[in-house]
């Protein structure tokens, strides 16, 4: 079984791949009540840890139920992430994660995410860096190179081993790619099936359905998957795939009584965490994810992302959770 450092994990994890202003922690727990076996925060900038910034401490919190926790942070600067590493240990998770991988344009300016992908030296270094700075497992999660005439991530792999990473996770596109196109899982089998390789890899891209995991599976031999963008408003993806990994079983899609519930729930659990303000403004995103397949729903959805207060959402809810609304489920 794959392990981060001593930490188990399970014969075939599946693990919520961070997103900014997605994977905080009310939808994290949630993830975790639904199947989801690892959770990796939001990225968190090195610069704003050292500076004791807010809005970077609070990325930092977890509750004791989303174990094992990494804490992702990024930067461009060597000293300055040996610095936030520290700060991170201090929060108690069970791993830190670099990010190498983010291919946003402002954080790529800043020499930070998948800029590091231009510059493996530095990647390399900052890595054994951080390594030698905590007692906590450090894991990375990067892309398969810069871009289509640098696909260098079996290079950087076995390096990253031997700085001392203890697992590493790979999407399957380049930075130039950004979201667009079909994920490349080759090269992420490449890795895996490299004998030189003794961590756990992890794949990334593309997993929205049990099916489609097990393929990945079977083909490349990944230690396990990332699921980001169809775990959106889908907490239930990882129960899907967990069913289907298992006994080949596709589950019945969530009642409307539980899609009501997870809603309820994510808004009850964030408001405390951010304030109403921002949790109205960033679930927003997520209704047609959590209600996605109801036929109708559109003109509830309008009415939710523009409702002013908790107290209009509820009655919304209220009412959705109506038999008589004509909804299926």
């Amino acid at each position: 079984m794959p392990k981060i450092g001593n930490i188990e994990l399970g014969s075939f994890p599946l693990i919520l791949a961070p997103m900014e202003d997605v994977t905080d922690s009310p939808f994290r727990v949630i993830c975790k009540q639904h199947g989801a076996d690892v959770l990796v925060t939001e990225f968190i900038a090195a610069e704003g840890l050292i500076r004791d910034a807010e809005k970077s401490n609070n990325k930092m919190r977890f509750e004791p139920e989303e174990r094992p926790i990494g804490i992702q942070i990024f930067g461009e600067n060597v000293a300055s992430m040996m610095k936030a590493a520290a700060v991170a240990e201090a929060a108690g998770p069970d791993f830190i994660d670099l990010n190498f991988g983010c291919p946003v344009r402002k954080i790529v300016m800043k020499g930070g995410g998948a800029a590091l992908l231009q510059d493996i030296p530095k990647m390399i270094r900052m890595s054994e860096a951080v390594v030698k700075s905590t007692s906590l497992p450090v894991t990375v999660k990067t892309r398969l190179g810069w871009d289509e005439a640098h696909l260098e991530i079996v290079e950087i792999a076995e390096r990253l081993q031997d700085a001392g990473i203890a697992a590493l996770a790979i999407h399957g596109r380049t930075r130039a790619q950004l979201y667009g196109g079909e994920a490349d899982w080759t090269l992420i089998g490449e890795v895996k099936n490299n004998p030189y390789m003794k961590i756990p890899v992890f794949g990334n891209g593309d997993i929205d359905s049990g099916p489609k995991a097990e393929e990945m599976k079977n083909r490349y031999g990944v230690d396990g998957i990332l699921i980001g963008r169809a775990a959106t408003g889908n907490p239930w993806i990882f129960r899907e795939i967990k069913s289907w990994l298992s006994d080949h079983v596709v589950p019945p899609p969530p009642t409307i009584a539980e899609r009501v519930a997870v809603v309820r729930q994510h808004l009850e659990a964030s408001i405390p965490y951010k304030g109403e303000r921002a949790t109205l403004f960033e679930i927003r995103k997520l209704y047609s994810g959590y209600f996605r397949g109801i036929p109708n729903f559109k003109s509830w959805r309008m009415q939710m992302v523009t409702a002013s207060s908790t107290e209009l959402i509820m009655e919304l809810l209220d009412q959705i959770e109506k038999p008589d609304q004509g909804f299926s489920g």
